[in-house]
């Protein structure tokens, strides 16, 4: 079975970069029918916090990519305790005690002369002597996976035919100092244990692949298959990296932005498919390929976002709404306003128009329109063809015409020059609210 994982770490909330990996895993794992997984990646004690993780989930329950399955690193330290020692007993995990100052000066004079900055496995020359001395004089050591130094190759689902020359790279720290195990380490193990088949993230994870290549075959598991998307730029072209805490699920959640739009948004980016709205996930899972994604940077502009959630709004049915609209509140109200919002906000503001009188100043209105208004209202229940009737009414008793004719009613009526057709909100206002707003209106 095709099986795939989300795994952020809960050290912030999730912003648009993170939100594109989860649903393309999340459309890959749909359209082939497999299984997602959602795992916490929180080993790192010192900046991960319940409230994150909780508002990672928020998020993802926010864009509707429900999953199949639930881990928490945390939850399996005595899983990594023994990967360590099987790595230990090969061989491949080293200890090593240079500080932080100690390696960056080391890179510096590697760079001076000419040198590639790599780690020079000077822990490995270590004898047991030196090793005791070093415990006693520093304390526990952190520990290296003893690379190959090979080129390592794999068909990458997006960028195709992908090498890592493991060689050109230092031997990476998979355990501190402390004892706690670091994600390169951890990842590879969840991913053995719970038979990740696709691992689809950020093209800035290609290097980090290689050297999880080799730690998958160390440890005896089968190695997934990769694929690394292109990062996301703004509009110009920059990275967003700077610009990430303005484009955070939260924030558009907060501003108004459907949650539909994001996914309709993100699930085309960098690729050659049009960008369409939709009204539902399962519309985005037909059409999804993962070859389809291009090796170029994708352009996410907000601006392009705010237009598409209104667009989706405005195809959406009355149920996918319901529960959040005003209480009260039907279909014949949605579908007279939804194709004049941007957010569910303006539907609200709509709502409070029809059922309170909005303030109103002096109107224009020099053909009197709204003198024989009143004395000209059809008989009988509004309907649909009653503003027709109405307007054609006073047309013909007053001479007015076009906007000299249309705007001082709905001026009168809702406060607003422009809006939802009339002749849907009319009969939603209701013979009696339209009798006593006309009264009111002062005509300048």
């Amino acid at each position: 079975m095709v099986r795939v994982r989300f795994a952020p770490s809960p050290t912030g909330r999730l912003h648009v970069g993170n939100a594109r990996i989860a649903l393309v895993n999340w459309l890959f794992a749909r359209k082939l029918g497999g299984h997602f997984l959602f795992r916490l990646d929180d080993t790192d004690t010192e900046r991960s916090t319940a409230e994150f993780a909780a508002g990672i989930e928020a998020d993802l329950r926010w864009l509707g990519l429900g999953w199949d399955s639930f881990a928490r690193e945390s939850d399996r330290m005595d899983r990594y305790a023994g990967a360590i020692e099987a790595l230990k007993a090969s061989g491949r995990l080293y200890p090593a005690w240079e500080t932080a100052e100690e390696l960056e000066l080391r890179r510096k004079l590697q760079i001076a002369s000419h040198k590639p900055p790599v780690y020079d496995r000077a822990a490995l020359r270590l004898d047991d002597a030196a090793k005791a001395k070093l415990t006693a004089e520093r304390g526990q050591p952190h520990w290296r996976f003893r690379l190959d130094g090979r080129r390592i190759a794999w068909a990458d689902l997006v960028k195709g035919e992908t090498v890592v020359d493991t060689a050109s790279l230092s031997d990476p720290v998979l355990v501190r100092a402390d004892g706690r195990p670091l994600y390169t380490l951890t990842s590879v193990v969840d991913d053995i244990d719970f038979a990740i088949s696709h691992v689809i993230r950020g093209e800035d994870h290609v290097t980090n692949t290689g050297v999880q290549i080799e730690l998958f075959e160390a440890l005896g598991g089968a190695v997934p298959g990769f694929g690394h998307l292109s990062l996301l730029v703004d509009a110009t072209g920059a990275g967003l990296s700077k610009r990430l805490g303005s484009l955070s699920l939260g924030g558009l959640r907060e501003e108004g932005v459907e949650a539909i739009a994001v996914s309709a948004l993100l699930a085309r980016l960098g690729t050659a498919d049009p960008v369409m709205p939709v009204a539902a996930l399962d519309d985005l899972v037909t059409g999804f390929d993962l070859a389809r994604f291009g090796k170029a940077p994708a352009r996410f502009d907000p601006a392009e976002l705010r237009a598409l959630s209104a667009h989706c709004l405005q195809i959406m049915p009355f149920d996918a709404v319901r529960e959040r609209l005003p209480e009260g509140t039907g279909e014949a109200f949605w579908i007279a306003v939804r194709g004049n919002i941007a957010t569910l906000a303006d539907a609200a503001d709509w709502w409070r128009i029809l059922h309170r009188a909005p303030e109103v100043g002096p109107i224009e209105d020099p053909a009197g329109v709204l003198a024989a208004a009143p004395d000209l209202l059809p008989e009988g229940p509004l309907d649909g063809a009653s503003w027709g009737i109405w307007t054609k009414a006073i047309g013909a008793a007053t001479g007015a015409k076009g906007k000299a004719l249309f705007l001082p009613l709905r001026l009168a009526l809702t406060g607003r020059d422009h809006g939802p057709e009339m002749r849907l909100l009319l009969p939603l206002i209701g013979r009696d609210e339209i009798t006593t707003r006309m009264g009111k209106i002062d005509r300048g």
